[in-house]
């Protein structure tokens, strides 16, 4: 299974994640809606589990994902928020630490 840590902005995407098989890892930055649907589009045929913070933003992104039937994990912000162990945040930071609390089973979920 695939599992993306993503920090949603309406404009770009920064993602981490991880192969659970092979501990293979990525990060990178989606820079317009193009770009995501295409990097997303490219997974279709495996197992992906994303998680990212609520966000009323997203509708055409969670549609997406929707789509291409891949689970899609909703969580708190604020819940997130208190995970942190930086008070400085940077988006790269957001997307390691989604990541992590989805590999850790701790991830909470609305």
């Amino acid at each position: 299974m695939l599992i993306i840590g993503c920090d949603y902005h309406p404009g770009f995407q920064q993602i981490a994640c991880v192969e659970t098989e092979t501990g293979e890892a990525d990060e990178r930055r989606l820079t317009h809606r193009e770009e995501a649907e295409q990097f997303y589009r490219t997974l279709k045929t495996r197992k992906v589990r994303i998680g990212m913070e609520a966000s009323g933003h997203g509708r055409w992104f969670e549609r997406l994902l929707n789509d291409l039937q891949f689970e899609l994990w909703i969580g708190d912000a604020a819940e997130i928020g208190t995970k942190r162990v930086r008070k400085q945040k940077t988006d790269h930071q957001d997307a390691q630490l989604l990541l992590k609390l989805l590999r850790e089973d701790r991830f909470p979920r609305i």
